[in-house]
């Protein structure tokens, strides 16, 4: 199933594997691989957008908006670490996100095949395919946000993770299985580490000493 769009955009910062963090949109070479690979996302826009520098920070600024009110739904449990220390004030994030929405005048269109049911779409107005980009992931984040998928977000808080997710069972604890993997084995430590359980090696053949 395709990803929806505020979740991938909100996926952009993520564990880079070795402890840090990586931002998939830090530069404009990266913002632009990280959207030839959102088919979703490219799909809801008509025409192809130039990615320069302005549009990639109107996308981070949208970026930036979903992380803190993200973090304001998951609350009082704690939010991604990447960026729980600089996150937006709730009504900028609002600000923000309403007003890259607002950039797109849209209008609904009911489409009715011959075969088929109908179905809803958007007319556009805007000319411009970065102005429709922007908002089209500002609608997304709307759309997720004053529904009923928003009371399943959650912060994996697997070790070094910082992916928000969308529980799909009522039991999932984190984004990934490999996650869930990682996050067993250290609450295995820290239990055998406060009972004064030693480590088992695992046994082997002796050393040579070579």
């Amino acid at each position: 199933m395709t990803e929806r769009p505020v979740m991938a955009l909100a996926g952009t910062i993520r564990h880079d594997g070795d402890g840090g963090v990586l931002d998939d949109l830090d530069t404009v070479r990266g913002a632009r691989r990280w959207l030839q690979h959102q088919p979703g996302i490219l799909a809801a826009v008509t025409g192809e957008p130039v990615l320069d520098e302005e549009l990639r920070e109107a996308v981070v600024d949208v970026r930036r908006a979903v992380r803190a009110l993200f973090a304001r739904v998951v609350s009082p449990a704690p939010p991604s670490p990447a960026d729980a220390h600089r996150l937006l004030p709730v009504d900028e994030a609002l600000r923000l996100l309403n007003k890259a929405a607002a950039r797109e005048p849209v209008a609904p269109q009911l489409h009715w095949p011959a075969e088929g049911p109908p179905t809803a779409g958007l007319l556009s107005a805007e000319g411009d395919p970065g102005v429709r980009l922007v908002a089209a992931l500002a609608r997304d984040a709307v759309d997720f946000l004053s529904g009923p998928q928003r009371e399943h977000l959650r912060a994996c808080r697997a070790p070094r993770c910082v992916r928000y997710f969308v529980k799909s069972h009522g039991r999932q604890e984190w984004c990934k299985p490999s996650c869930g993997n990682r996050a067993r084995v250290a609450r295995h430590y820290e239990r055998a580490r406060a009972t004064g359980t030693p480590r088992v090696r695992p046994s082997g053949p002796p050393s040579t000493g070579r």
